[in-house]
């Protein structure tokens, strides 16, 4: 049984080379809708996967279970119907609740405060305006991993005494310096200060959704940050971190116990801070991004009805240029299931050579489009297995009226036919 399967199957096979060597004009016209309907399936799961792939690995750089308390509701949008009336005059978060969520929540793990500003930096005649300038305290780190490239990250102490030294981003130190090695043990001025360099931060690539932009940042310890910042207009926020094992959920319940409880808020009172759960973030993106993979199967979609025609084509003619074969190999016994066989596995062989084709050209949009972004675009596993699975889907479908056709031929009428 296994051993005849085998034999169908490798016929099919050689069948379906021979009809595309044979007519290898018409075969490919009408294996075209095919090749073009994996191409739009493929090539639009390929990209909008890897961009979707992209922008997680920067949601989750923002740090992994990680609570941001701000006043701001991140989850509301911007743009004109943003409802910042309902924010602007909430209180900002300061450093002592970030010290009291430290001691009363036991389910933070980390807790960090930070403010920023964005203004210019300066080294001898050089002057680098828009420089986001971070202070952060010792656990950001923890929160929010900073890789340094050159020289070293702000030590515990140099953060217990706000010392005025700084870790910069790679293009601040390319642009101040001209190379990023020659920044460490430099001194530059902002704010009317003298800054240190400690260190220069790992290249982190142009970010698309905007988060903490290193590479055009300088970061300080912010009880030196305090001096130079008016904290209050600095956008303050505190970034909370959960145990291990714990649930964003649970971490969010327990720091709205606490901020409800350090703001003396009544029960009856609504909430005067915002809770942003990174984790909401990645499940927004992948919810945006189901309705481009719809798009791109409806575009698809046309295509592959198209080649389903051009393939059930293919397959009619082919079942009339070998009426009388199939006659002969009746006569001798051949099963209606077996004639069916042979000719809904050449059909499905010819879709997949269509695909085939269709994703040796989705292979080369991802070279193109991985020089031109910054992200690598790339084919996954799951994806090549899915284009073969829709050839076999659409060549079953296509040549089951045909195959179906063949299969009920009477002998002695195929034989006599010429």
């Amino acid at each position: 049984m296994i051993r005849r399967s085998i034999e169908i199957v490798t016929s099919s096979f050689k069948m379906a080379l021979q009809e595309l060597w044979k007519n290898k004009l018409r075969t490919f016209l009408s294996l075209f809708g095919v090749t073009i309907g994996i191409f739009c399936i493929i090539g639009v799961l390929a990209t909008v996967n890897s961009l979707e792939q992209n922008i997680q690995n920067e949601v989750k750089s923002l740090g992994t279970n990680t609570i941001y308390i701000d006043k701001w509701d991140y989850s509301a949008g911007g743009g004109p119907d943003y409802p910042w009336w309902k924010y602007v005059n909430r209180p900002s978060p300061n450093y002592f609740e970030m010290t009291q969520i430290k001691e009363r929540t036991p389910g933070a793990k980390y807790a960090a405060f930070v403010i920023n500003v964005s203004d210019h930096v300066d080294y001898a005649d050089n002057l680098l305006s828009n420089v986001n300038i971070y202070g952060i305290t010792e656990e950001f780190r923890e929160i929010q991993p900073i890789d340094i490239g050159s020289g070293r990250f702000i030590s515990d102490a140099e953060f217990n005494y706000g010392s005025a030294v700084a870790v910069i981003g790679t293009e601040v130190a390319e642009k101040l310096f001209g190379a990023a090695e020659r920044a460490v043990g430099k001194t530059v001025s902002c704010r009317g200060k003298k800054i240190i360099i400690t260190g220069v931060i790992k290249k982190q690539g142009k970010a698309m959704i905007g988060g903490w932009q290193f590479d055009q940042s300088i970061v300080i310890p912010y009880r030196f940050a305090r001096n130079i910042m008016d904290e209050k207009k600095a956008e303050p926020i505190i970034m909370v971190q959960g145990q291990d094992n714990l649930s964003s959920k649970a971490l969010k319940d327990d720091l709205t116990g606490t901020m409800r409880a350090l703001h003396k808020l009544p029960p009856t009172k609504e909430e005067d801070f915002a809770l942003n759960d990174v984790n909401d973030f990645s499940e927004a993106i992948s919810s945006a991004f189901v309705s481009l993979n719809m798009g791109g199967w409806a575009i698809a979609a046309l295509s592959l009805i198209v080649g389903m025609f051009g393939v059930a084509n293919i397959m009619f003619v082919s079942v009339r240029e070998r009426t009388s074969q199939i006659g002969l190999k009746k006569a001798v016994g051949a099963k209606n299931r077996v004639i069916l066989a042979e000719f809904l596995l050449e059909s499905a062989f010819l879709c997949i050579i269509g695909g085939m084709i269709g994703l040796t050209l989705v292979f080369l949009l991802t070279q193109v489009l991985t020089s031109a972004l910054d992200f690598p675009v790339f084919i996954s596993t799951s994806n090549m297995a899915l284009a073969v699975i829709i050839c076999i889907i659409v060549g079953i479908l296509a040549g089951y009226i045909p195959a179906r056709q063949a299969a009920r031929m009477d002998p002695v009428a195929a034989i006599r036919n010429k």
